[in-house]
């Protein structure tokens, strides 16, 4: 079996970022696939669960409330390791696209006040599950970096792809 592409990006030198992992086409439909590396992955301790579940919520509710990019919003959700989500676009995209939304996003989620959208017993399968407090962390953590806008953190290292 061939190696999907998330396995064959170098883990041990990938930065916190947010990069292109993946660009599919359906028909004449471009879908990107993008990496929001929130830490530095085997050097970092990972994403607590209830903050990464909140995230999740918050993430999603605010993409797909989005007037532009809602309609073109196909997944926002956490990686299996912990270590950040991905996102899937549709359309050609690159992440100097998306910093705009990205930043807005996170800068929303780490100042939400309010009941986290979906989370309760009729709506989530594992509701109690949340902790807004390290959500908000480490959307500020991560916004921070994306107000940087570095080339490093926007792009894989050019050998890892």
């Amino acid at each position: 079996m061939e190696k999907i592409a998330s396995f064959q990006v170098d883990h041990l030198r990938l930065k916190p970022g947010a990069y292109v992992s993946r660009k599919d086409k359906y028909g004449e439909t471009v879908l990107t696939t993008f990496d929001l590396r929130f830490k530095e992955p085997n050097k970092e301790p990972v994403m607590d669960q209830p903050a990464l579940h909140t995230i999740e919520h918050l993430g999603a509710t605010f993409l797909r409330s989005n007037k532009e990019w809602g309609p073109k919003t196909v997944y926002f959700g956490p990686m299996g390791c912990r270590t950040g989500f991905y996102l899937i676009l549709e359309g050609d995209q690159k992440s100097t696209d998306i910093l705009p939304l990205l930043q807005e996003m996170f800068e929303w989620v780490k100042n939400f006040e309010g009941t986290i959208p979906g989370a309760s017993a009729s709506e989530c399968g594992n509701w109690r599950d949340q902790n807004i407090d390290m959500a908000k962390w480490e959307c500020n953590k991560y916004a921070a970096l994306l107000k940087k806008g570095l080339k490093e953190n926007l792009e894989y290292p050019a050998d890892i792809d």
